[in-house]
């Protein structure tokens, strides 16, 4: 991270040096540098060194992102319009839903305006480590940390004294309250067949087929030497087996890994195929996405499958865990949980179970007598 004057940032800088140390992902340290670099902004804002910050500057903050409008990228074709035309180019288009809204389709809200609970959340996270790090090594003219936890964790360790028998409380949140957990939503099999039919070609169809069969993340494909693009390696046999059939001549062509997913659409003029990346896919999803005034992201595709295979009786748990990459088996509860579609559509079946047996009432039950069989073994033979 660097400053206006193109120069490095050095307390960021050890901060990275020390994550890299841990063996800290690429997308992780990103994440890191976007919080950071809001915070940075905002002390140069009002002139104040990052060792001189103090509480009250941590929480004018948090308040400037709960009011805040979230910058606005513009678009590279437009970055050599006057400033401010091409921030205006982006936001004109009419059919363009209102930032926040529901969308009619899938239920979902788009992205608003303004930073989310999660996102604030996230921040102070980060700069509370940040600080807590610089602290231990005793660095600048740091005194104290700016972003502490809350009031009641001030003092002491986290649940100390905690007792086995209850659960842990929630003692390591900040002043910025979590957001809840939210029910995955997983997209409807009529919805599903829609976006199926969007897709342009085979080889889209494809790998939409393999993300909803396998569950597989389509952000985390791997990538060999050779540039081929590989599936987790539990779900690679069913991937495979779908794009095999829907790729040119039946075969990922010679030379390929198994697992490995080749794009074989050439440029204009017809020429090698090239790696599919995930910004490529993205973008083949998000014109379905248009056709169809959805707003699904490629990692909702992973949904469906996991709630078809914890819903599988004859499938463990532990394999569904393995197939999807978690580190706790406890992440899959969340998909055990009925969603709200399933609720709806068991109530409706009631009310019309009842309302069947309403129309159709069953016969009353005849009158009670006695059992002829059991009459004729008491009295020696049938009655005249």
């Amino acid at each position: 991270m660097v400053d206006p004057r193109g120069l490095r940032i050095e307390p960021v800088a050890v901060y990275f040096k020390d994550l890299l140390a841990a063996d800290t992902p690429a997308i992780t340290l990103r994440s890191y540098g976007n919080d950071l670099l809001r915070w940075w902004r905002f002390l140069w804002a009002l002139d104040i060194e990052w060792d001189r910050a103090v509480r009250e500057d941590a929480r004018n903050s948090m308040l400037w992102m709960q009011l805040a409008d979230k910058p606005v990228r513009v678009h590279w074709r437009r970055r050599d319009a006057p400033a401010g035309e091409g921030q205006l180019a982006l936001k004109a288009d009419p059919a363009a839903p209102v930032p926040g809204s529901a969308n009619p389709v899938t239920g979902k809200p788009t992205i608003g305006t303004k930073y989310a609970v999660s996102t604030r959340a996230h921040c102070e996270t980060v700069l509370r480590t940040f600080y807590d790090f610089h602290l231990a090594s005793n660095t600048g003219a740091l005194l104290i940390n700016p972003f502490p936890l809350d009031r009641s964790r001030r003092r002491g360790r986290a649940n100390a004294h905690h007792n086995p028998m209850e659960d842990f409380k929630a003692q390591r949140t900040g002043t910025v309250p979590a957001s809840p957990d939210r029910i995955p939503r997983r997209i409807p099999d009529d919805k599903y067949t829609e976006v199926f039919a969007g897709l342009r070609s085979h080889r889209d169809r494809s790998l939409l087929a393999s993300w909803v069969s396998t569950g597989a993340r389509p952000a985390a494909d791997r990538r060999d030497p050779q540039g081929h693009e590989s599936l987790p390696a539990a779900a690679r046999l069913a991937g495979r087996v779908r794009m095999d059939a829907a790729l040119p001549g039946g075969s990922l062509g010679q030379g390929s890994p198994p697992g490995a997913v080749t794009n074989h659409c050439g440029g204009p003029s017809g020429g090698r195929g090239r790696p599919l990346n995930y910004h490529a896919a993205r973008a083949m999803f998000v014109r379905a996405n248009k056709l169809l005034g959805s707003n699904w992201t490629l990692h909702d595709l992973r949904h469906p499958a996991t709630f078809r295979m914890t819903q599988d009786p004859e499938l463990s748990m532990a394999y569904v865990q393995h197939i999807l990459g978690h580190k706790y088996q406890s992440t899959l509860q969340k998909y055990v949980n009925l969603s709200t579609d399933e609720v709806i559509e068991a109530g409706l079946a009631h009310h019309a179970r009842r309302e069947h047996k309403r129309a159709h009432p069953s016969p009353p039950p005849s009158a009670p007598a006695y059992n002829p069989e059991s009459l004729g073994i008491l009295f020696g033979g049938p009655l005249a």
